[in-house]
């Protein structure tokens, strides 16, 4: 506010009226924040600004599936995520690289182009938009509603009620209970669909969809939030519950925060002011290694479903997040057609994550490559001869070697940095490798070895858009023993490993040479030039 008066007063403008001024500046300060935020200027990097404005004329100038002309006009040339009505292909932020053959499953190389964009990419907020439908319909102003999309995957509802005072969670051990609510004690005052609610259930599951936990939704006789004599407590603010997979495992626990992401496209509000409520039923702890993450997507403590415990609840608007489980969803449970990579949904989603959490990306020497060994202080999975694979990679002159273990004794805002700053990024096979999410767009993440669970890491790899490598020839590489897993016997996963240095050294120098490639160019200047990441896997 103060620069806009200052520019206006620079303009000589000051023969205006004190209020005259002061209004003006009101109108350019509400006009700009209408484009770029709905409650805080800084809400989207610099990066994903011009995508969202896109969005934002889409809610103002478009009602009942009819579009303003002006906004017709604009959205022809404006930059959009892709799941915009009229967005155009050329303006999508991103779009798959396709270079390999899809193996049957598409017939053309548009189809698995489209394919792979439809379900890992922003398709996928399209499919779910246009997937949504009334369970529960407002007939009259105050009135609630309860719309979701298929399966009941994700659901939003205003002037909810949800009565809790029979739950008895204080006594539970058991995480995602259905039988928390009976009828009446969650709905809201609006036109029930019942047999469509029914119907709803033929991919229900404890972190597949909200079917379960809403099959008592009812239509009740008085107007939640309006008559407030039913409520022991309101909830004004936005209010996202969330089913929670392992929060002591990366790779699961990022599938809660990457289908949160997607969430927010879904609903179409990135606000930080908004509860985040854990759906768990009942009284244990959840461990959560990753807790500054949450600063990511809200301002606020994270809640338990069980604050709300023996009280009778009013939730003003309600959204159920995107399940982390879901059948075909991101990333568990994906079958990832082959051949594509660069889900832009995924870059997008790593971007916002580190400019929300203010990860820094650190200068480079355009003549050297910042390599990071993670290392493994668990039984299982180790690396025995990794003092010598250290010392191979530091006799080379231009290599930046540094070696961790991401443990809770280190600070996830230090591991999240570390790895940003990592063109070339090893681990053994497990959850650290999760960290590839947030390697630089040219990054290369190096599964030392896969323990016969090939498709994993490689399908992330591809998802986010970074080179991926494993090792390549077993010959060259020692097994300690068969693996001891504690009832399937033999197990690939439950064993160490050693690593011929001449091999290793070469699958290294592969991951160079694609750095090399793909990292923006430092001009005379030491500006960054722009650089595109080459077609090859």
């Amino acid at each position: 506010m103060k620069n806009c008066l200052n520019v206006i007063i620079s303009r000589q403008w000051f023969r205006m009226r004190p209020l005259t001024l002061c209004v003006l500046a009101v109108i350019l300060f509400i006009d700009i924040a209408s484009v770029v935020s709905d409650d805080q200027l800084d809400r989207y990097s610099d990066l994903h600004q011009k995508y969202f404005q896109m969005s934002h004329l889409q809610r103002q100038e478009c009602s009942n599936n009819k579009c303003s002309s002006e906004y017709k006009k604009l959205s022809k040339k404006q930059p959009c995520w892709g799941y915009e009505k009229h967005c155009r292909k050329r303006n999508y932020y991103s779009y798959p690289i396709c270079p390999e053959d899809s193996r049957g499953w598409e017939h053309t190389k548009e189809k698995q182009i489209d394919k792979f964009w439809r379900s890992a990419d922003f398709g996928m907020i399209r499919e779910f938009r246009d997937e949504m439908m009334h369970l529960c319909k407002a007939d009259e102003e105050g009135d609630s509603t309860l719309d979701c999309n298929q399966h009941m995957r994700y659901c939003r509802a205003t002037n909810l009620y949800m009565n809790l005072k029979n739950s008895r969670m204080a006594d539970s051990r058991e995480r995602f209970r259905t039988d928390v609510f009976k009828k009446g004690e969650i709905g809201g005052h609006c036109q029930l669909d019942g047999q469509r609610l029914k119907n709803s259930d033929k991919q229900k599951g404890e972190l597949q969809s909200w079917h379960s936990e809403l099959r008592p939704f009812t239509s009740l006789k008085f107007k939640p939030v309006i008559d407030r004599h039913h409520c022991d407590v309101i909830v004004e603010r936005p209010t996202y519950f969330m089913k929670l997979d392992a929060g002591i495992n990366m790779f699961h626990h990022f599938c809660d925060f990457v289908n949160l992401y997607v969430t927010q496209h879904v609903n179409g509000s990135f606000t930080t002011d908004i509860n985040i409520v854990m759906w768990d039923t009942s009284s244990m702890n959840y461990g959560d290694f990753f807790t500054l993450t949450w600063k990511a997507f809200s301002r606020h403590p994270v809640k338990r479903l069980s604050d709300y415990d023996n009280k009778r609840v009013c939730f003003k608007d309600a959204i159920f997040t995107l399940p982390p489980r879901m059948f075909y969803g991101l990333y568990y449970n994906m079958p990832l057609i082959p051949g594509c990579y660069n889900s832009g949904l995924m870059k997008a989603f790593s971007e916002h994550v580190v400019h929300r959490l203010n990860i820094t990306s650190k200068p480079y020497d355009p003549n050297r490559y910042r390599i990071t060994l993670l290392s493994r202080s668990t039984k299982y999975r180790r690396i025995l001869n990794e003092d010598k694979l250290i010392g191979a990679l530091k006799t080379i002159w231009n290599y930046d070697v540094t070696r961790v273990d991401y443990t809770y004794q280190m600070p996830f805002e230090k591991q999240l940095e570390i790895t940003h700053n990592s063109d070339i990024f090893i681990g053994m096979h497990g959850s650290g490798l999760t960290h590839m999410l947030f390697q630089p767009h040219w990054g290369v993440a190096f599964e030392l070895y896969n323990c016969e669970d090939e498709g994993c890491y490689y399908d992330l790899a591809r998802l986010r858009g970074v080179k991926y490598l494993t090792w390549e020839k077993k010959k060259y590489l020692i097994q300690q023993d068969e693996g001891h897993h504690p009832t399937l016997g033999a197990h690939a996963k439950f064993t160490n490993y050693a690593f011929n240095i001449g091999e290793f050294l070469r699958m290294i120098e592969k991951g160079v040479k694609h750095v090399a490639a793909n990292r923006p160019k430092i001009s005379a200047d030491n500006s960054v030039e722009d650089s595109s990441i080459k077609t090859e896997l």
